[in-house]
């Protein structure tokens, strides 16, 4: 696989050089959920409701995926930088063994307490609860193929050849664009086409990342398993990963009062966070950009383009989260209809956007912070920040609903993401994890 030094040339350039793909790739996902809603949307608010319910359960999938992607990512980025070959290979085997086990694990999961997890969120509609489960039980081999697509990602980033990983990604996101109306509508199959759609793009993801990347994403039986390698991955990932698996507890829990408001207000909800993605498209590649850049500077003890680094990317991301919140403030209800006619939906995603501007330049400092941690290695700082605040929601929500109903929800995912954010910037100012290494 092609490796690109990250520890030389001007700061600006080789952060854009990183960030550039990822952003690409993260456009064309965007792309994708706003064709995919707008597919799904044209079914009704409870088609997007059923999407909205099971999605909590793929995101928490995700969440415990983290573990692997984000410990491999660091461990072969370190490796990279200090140009030790075998190191490399020896993250890699571990990484994929790990992500086997984890995806079996956790696609039979789905299958079999798949009824119970969309059962625990008190949908109250027997249309919306059977379509859940339906497309949570389609999406449990799916899960599987995405676990490794986005180990790969990863890796890709850690060597610094983000191009490759944003082709790949692209590929597959223009066969799902493609799929979703035929087995949405020609095939007539509703809410289980665009799983279908997503599993068959999955599938030729992963053989693409397979024959593209040569031998270097197979396990090499000649180097075997290094338990400590392992071990070592599952350390540093661990925090990062618990970190995202109780923000999706917490937003499964959230659903749950959110529920109490009908169905709309679900489908409103997921509208909402996909809108919400414009800002997140751009800011989670800059996050992608620091870590895989940080990661090798790390690598090759140049401490002093750490800083540069991210200095340089957090002014990029607070204008970019300061354009994108001006919209969600002025107009929310044209980006709404876009996904749906529904006027109530339309109002509730519309309050959801407006209350949410005002936490995004927040969120940027969160995420860009993050991947400053992730790539030294001190995952645990932002996974700590994260953690706290966002264990917060529940309460704040529980106590705002009853001074303001549904929009007291909203106001506590904005309240968290603005202690978050400022957190993670005081974290920064002190030099805790600089000075700690």
């Amino acid at each position: 696989m092609k490796k690109i030094d990250l520890t030389h040339g001007k700061v600006l350039s080789v952060l854009m050089i990183l960030a550039i793909p990822i952003m690409g790739s993260s456009l064309l996902q965007f792309a994708y959920n706003i064709i995919d809603m707008i597919w799904v949307g044209a079914l009704g608010s409870n088609a997007v409701a059923s999407i909205g319910s099971s999605s909590f359960y793929i995101g928490l999938g995700y969440s415990i995926n983290a573990l692997v992607v984000i410990g491999t990512g660091i461990k072969v980025a370190h490796a990279v930088g200090r140009k030790n070959e075998i190191e490399v290979k020896q993250y890699i085997n571990a990484g994929i063994v790990i992500n086997i086990t984890i995806g079996i694990i956790y696609s039979l999961a789905l299958v079999l307490l798949g009824k119970d997890f969309i059962d625990f969120l008190n949908i109250n509609n027997s249309v919306v609860e059977k379509d859940a489960y339906l497309y949570l039980a389609l999406s449990a081999p799916m899960m599987f193929f995405a676990f490794f697509n986005l180990l790969y990602t990863r890796v890709f980033g850690s060597f610094g050849n983000n191009k490759t990983a944003l082709k790949i990604n692209t590929i597959g996101i223009i066969i799902n664009i493609v799929l979703d109306p035929l087995f949405i509508y020609v095939f007539n199959m509703g809410v289980l086409g665009a799983s279908i759609a997503t599993l068959i793009s999955n599938i030729i993801m992963f053989i693409i990342f397979i024959s593209t990347s040569k031998q270097t994403l197979k396990f090499d039986c000649s180097i075997g398993i290094d338990l400590k390698k392992v071990l070592e991955i599952i350390n540093l990932g661990f925090p990062m990963s618990f970190q995202r698996v109780l923000f999706t507890l917490v937003n499964i829990i959230l659903a749950k009062i959110i529920a109490i408001f009908g169905s709309d207000a679900i489908a409103a909800q997921k509208i909402g966070v996909q809108i919400e993605s414009i800002t997140f498209m751009v800011i989670g590649g800059l996050n992608g950009a620091v870590a895989s850049f940080v990661g090798q500077n790390f690598g090759a003890k140049k401490y002093y383009r750490i800083s540069e680094g991210y200095k340089m990317a957090l002014k990029i991301g607070i204008i970019y989260s300061m354009i994108t919140g001006a919209l969600f403030i002025t107009v929310p209800e044209l980006l709404v209809k876009i996904f749906v006619r529904e006027e109530n939906t339309i109002i509730i995603a519309s309050q959801y956007l407006r209350i949410i501007a005002f936490s995004q330049l927040f969120s940027t400092v969160e995420m860009v912070s993050n991947g400053l941690f992730t790539g030294i290695g001190k995952p645990k700082v932002s996974a700590t920040i994260s953690i706290v605040f966002t264990s917060l929601r529940i309460p704040m929500a529980l106590f705002f609903t009853k001074l303001i109903g549904l929009d007291g929800i909203w106001l506590s995912i904005a309240l968290s993401s603005v202690l978050k954010g400022i957190s993670a910037y005081l974290m920064y100012r002190l030099k805790y994890v600089l000075n700690e290494s």
